[in-house]
């Protein structure tokens, strides 16, 4: 399982032209179960998601395909992580 940061390396008013592209790719992949939680960070730098279970290379995959990266406008940090414990409801997530 995987934390991604997204951090905007442009200005907002760039970011926003790309906002709607980058919703829908949110949505399909949060449709496709491979984003559990996509958020934006507080203050608005830029975003946090977390991933399903996947191969490091899928993962790196799909971010190459957000929107922002490919219009230049933010960059992703990675962590992986091993789910150990969980709140009652979320036992899936543990593998």
């Amino acid at each position: 399982m995987f934390v991604v940061t997204v951090t905007y390396t442009a200005p907002l008013k760039d970011v926003d032209q790309w906002r709607p592209a980058h919703g829908e790719w949110l949505n399909d992949l949060i449709t496709r179960r491979l984003l559990l939680v996509a958020g934006r960070q507080v203050p608005l730098v830029g975003g946090v998601y977390l991933t399903t279970d996947m191969p490091a290379e899928e993962l790196a995959q799909i971010l190459a395909s957000d929107p922002y990266v490919l219009n230049n406008v933010a960059t992703h940090s990675v962590v992986e992580f091993t789910p150990l414990l969980l709140a009652d409801g979320l036992e899936s997530l543990k593998n």
